[in-house]
């Protein structure tokens, strides 16, 4: 409430599109007239490092019950996944004793995440992974999903919700087992020898998907007033919140389907088998809505009925087995009070000045963090629906990564959604502050370079940190707890310096490891999620370079930031010079940017992040597998720079673009007062080539690609 809610508060009363923003199970904006954008991002961090495939699976299928959950229940119209792991290179011999390889992981939770979405009809949109050895101990795995909700649902407005006592609690979907019991408790500890596996839930899109499709007809109907998941929790958690709308509820545990006899009233209520939607049901209803079920052969189950007598009382049969009070279940947890201490830490400077830019550049596009990910990219569907204008893999071969993708929202329409996403966990063995403000400024600038209006963005918050509460087992609580409270202090600060509101998110705060005797703990890590609006998805502008003889732009002012950089990772080192965000600089760049691409003038754009301009010039490069000649003397600098730190810092706000010479007047009108600068042209000498006062480097294109895919081709 002091950080996030604060600024989304703050700036709902400058926007007239905020929806519904922590009330529901996603967030909700206007998208136009007639329909909303909901946006749910999770992790499925622990059930995933116990059981890669089936823990990723509930992930995807868990996160798309929550839009479908929102309001009167959306429409599924794109996925995303995300996912942090140690290297699959990683030597067996150093991997703790029982935990799983990076590998087998990694194979195990796109598999997962491949037939939960896939066999659900979804498509998949942007996708990207991150690799570090501190994410041996416990993967990241995140799932998304975008929908859109009608602005009326018969008579009602597609983004409320409501229950009245009286009104019938009933269950849909799949069946209830002891897979996912205690699975919320088991998500927020340690990862440690007696992890429970059961605790991992079962997933099963076939059941899901049937479920969805009699959820839209019944929708249709106006046939019940309240819709939500079981998640986290099973039905302890999605009646109980729903009777705090009612004030009370009544329940008979014992008329739920079982999978298997045996199940203790206990475990029927808490489990989180999955595939379950939980409705508040008028009694007048409830015969046509149990009769529709029946016609999709969707299993539905009356449990009982909510109340106002401010009681959460559960009954097998005749006999109450927990009688609660609401107010308890919602407010009697005590507030933690816990003590932060923030102590800026000293990192060496690497010495690189007579390092080889053609070596580096070719190395850096084979590393884990650049390199092609599309070998497992491409058993995604991402074209199911028809709807991707800015695919995930771009170019004249379509093999290299997009930035941002853009869709449809429905077919042969013009207005299109824009999906991007920014991860900077490096940043974090510095500064958390400036982790955080540069992760959302990744985010915000891909989706603009693709076409996004900068004043229609939204964002999405997902922090997974390592045990931030002081104890014998975490020594350096206090510290770490200060890096959280310094990465939600810049997301305020910078939510509210971009006006972009964060609608929804989740925070995992236990991703640590203690299997096989050894502490591994994760970096602090968030993912910050952006949804955009396009208003005409014919000027979407893709990342590679598209004709010969078009001159190449690099607009906004690089430094010296290479601390956190892959660079310097690459080098073996940390350095302390952190990207910063000047969020001033950045909306004048933002807001001429969107004028000139709306006004035609760019061919290409790419947003420099993670390996700089050397990286970004590259995969342009790569893309339209065109030659390409940079000055880097002019390149706009803040501070004098010699040709590695110009090639690789990671400075942020900053785009390089290709566009007409003709044009390049008209762009210097626009950027006025915004660093901007012809730095070459684009060519058929099959180079990219880097000049400067120190020389001329030539980098084949082809021998890019070669490095660009090696790394993980058929991995």
């Amino acid at each position: 409430k002091t950080f996030v809610q604060k600024g989304t508060k703050e700036i709902a009363k400058k926007v007239d599109w905020l929806v519904s923003v922590f009330t529901d199970n996603a967030g909700v904006i206007k998208f136009n007239d007639k329909l909303d954008l909901v946006y749910k991002v999770e992790t499925h961090n622990s059930p995933s490092a116990l059981d890669p495939y089936g823990g990723a699976m509930t992930g995807i299928v868990g996160v798309n019950r929550d839009p479908l959950g929102t309001g009167q229940g959306a429409d599924l119209l794109v996925n995303v996944w995300g996912y942090c792991l140690g290297s699959p290179f990683t030597d067996p011999k150093d991997v703790p004793e029982g935990l799983l390889h990076p590998r087998r992981l990694r194979d195990g939770v796109h598999k997962g995440v491949i037939d939960g979405g896939n066999q659900s009809g979804i498509p998949y949109g942007i996708g990207w992974e991150r690799f570090d050895e501190r994410y041996i101990g416990k993967p990241l795995v995140y799932c998304g999903t975008l929908g859109t909700l009608p602005k009326m649902v018969g008579k009602v407005p597609g983004s409320t919700k409501t229950i009245k006592p009286g009104d019938l609690i009933v269950m849909t979907g799949g069946r209830i087992g002891k897979d996912g019991i205690h699975g919320a408790t088991f998500s927020s500890e340690e990862l440690h020898k007696d992890s429970p596996v059961q605790a991992v839930q079962i997933g099963d899109p076939i059941t899901q998907k049937k479920m969805s499709d009699f959820i839209y007809e019944i929708r249709e109907r106006n046939l019940y007033r309240f819709v939500t998941d079981n998640g986290a929790g099973g039905l302890s958690s999605s009646v109980g919140e729903m009777a705090e709308i009612s004030n009370g509820c009544r329940m008979d545990l014992a008329k739920a389907p079982l999978k298997y006899a045996g199940l203790r009233p206990w475990e029927i209520l808490v489990s989180e088998a999955q595939e379950r939607m939980s409705f508040a049901v008028p009694p007048e209803n409830i015969d046509e809505f149990l009769a529709m079920a029946k016609a999709r052969d969707v299993e539905a189950t009356v449990l009982g009925e909510f109340t106002d007598d401010g009681k959460f009382c559960m009954t097998y049969g005749d006999k109450v087995v927990a009688c609660l009070d609401i107010s308890f279940m919602h407010d009697g947890l005590p507030r933690l009070h816990l003590k932060a201490v923030w102590e800026p830490k000293h990192f060496e400077e690497p010495d690189f000045a007579s390092r080889s830019v053609k070596a580096d550049v070719l190395s850096m596009l084979g590393r884990l963090n650049i390199c092609s990910g599309e070998y497992k990219a491409r058993q995604y569907d991402h074209e199911v629906k028809g709807l991707s204008v800015i695919k995930p893999y771009t170019g004249v071969k379509r093999d290299v990564a997009s930035d941002a993708t853009v869709y449809m929202v429905e077919p042969l329409t013009m207005e299109g959604v824009v999906l991007s996403a920014g991860i900077m966990p490096r940043y974090s063995d510095i500064d958390t502050y400036h982790m955080m403000a540069s992760t959302m400024d990744v985010a915000i600038r891909q989706a603009v370079a693709v076409g996004a209006d900068p004043n229609h963005l939204a964002g999405l918050d997902n922090f997974c940190w390592p045990d931030p509460v002081q104890s014998e087992k975490t020594p350096d609580g206090e510290y770490k707890l200060a890096q959280l409270v310094r990465a939600n202090k810049a997301l305020y600060d910078y939510a509210l310096a971009f006006t972009v509101p964060c609608v929804s998110g989740k925070d995992s705060m236990k991703n640590d490891s203690t299997r096989g005797g050894r502490k591994i703990s994760i970096p602090p890590t968030v993912l910050f999620s952006v949804m955009g609006k396009i208003n005409d998805i014919s000027k979407a502008v893709s990342i590679d370079a598209k004709l010969a003889g078009d001159a190449v732009c690099v607009i906004g002012a690089t430094k010296r930031e290479l601390g956190g950089s892959e660079y310097f990772a690459m080098l073996g080192k940390i350095g302390n010079d952190v990207p910063k965000v000047d969020a001033d600089m950045a909306n004048k760049t933002y807001a001429a940017y969107y004028k000139a691409l709306n006004s035609g003038l760019f061919h290409s754009a790419i947003s420099p992040a993670i390996g700089g301009l050397a990286i970004a010039a590259a995969r342009a490069a790569m893309g339209g597998r065109l030659g390409m000649t940079i000055n880097l003397d002019a390149v706009p600098k803040a501070d004098k720079l010699n040709d590695l730190e110009t090639l690789f810092s990671e400075s942020n706000s900053r785009f390089l673009i290709t566009c007409a010479k003709s044009d390049v007047a008209k762009l210097k009108e626009i950027f006025a007062g915004i660093p901007f600068a012809e730095v070459g042209e684009t060519n058929t000498s099959g180079n990219l080539e880097f000049v400067s006062a120190a020389g001329k480097v030539d980098v084949p294109v082809e021998e890019m690609v070669a490095n660009y895919k090696a790394t993980l081709a058929g991995v």
